[in-house]
């Protein structure tokens, strides 16, 4: 028995071993495949887009109002868009000032004029910005990475 037992444990102690060696070698990959999958799953995202005012479109406050792009962090961390942008492919561009987005919080980007607040932006502007039929919204962060694009229709 005592030389059984002793075969057991030389056994399990190498099977031990082993199971260290290929854990130890895999960690890296495992941690590096994280890495990439956490890159390319998004952090902030262009969520929708109401391109097309619904109603009258008359340049109208709440007409301009009524067009906007919603974006949405997808964490668990409130995020920092001080400096990051909004564009059209028309080059219209709206750059965000002291703006915090809280945790798994949506902001909607409107057109024309208003009151800023947490779950709502406002460009200032007195011309629609999207285009109905075609466009590409287009943010990026501070440093000017594409962090999500939005696009609709067929481009001319």
């Amino acid at each position: 028995m005592s030389s059984a037992s002793s075969s057991v444990r030389r056994i399990a102690a190498t099977v031990l071993a082993a199971g260290a060696i290929v854990s130890a070698a895999a960690l890296p990959t495992a941690a590096h495949d994280g890495d990439r999958h956490h890159q390319q799953r998004l952090r902030v995202e262009i969520s929708r887009v109401q391109a097309d005012s619904p109603g009258r479109e008359d340049r109208s406050n709440r007409s301009l109002n009524s067009e906007w792009v919603e974006i949405t962090n997808t964490t668990r961390n409130p995020i920092s868009l001080r400096g990051w942008t909004l564009r059209d492919s028309d080059g219209n561009r709206y750059r965000f000032d002291n703006v915090r987005l809280a945790s798994r919080a949506i902001i909607r980007i409107h057109t024309g004029n208003g009151r800023d607040t947490r779950t709502d932006l406002f460009q200032g502007r007195r011309d629609y910005v999207w285009d109905n039929r075609s466009d590409t919204a287009t943010l990026r962060d501070d440093p000017g990475r594409t962090v999500d694009t939005e696009t609709w229709g067929r481009r001319r």
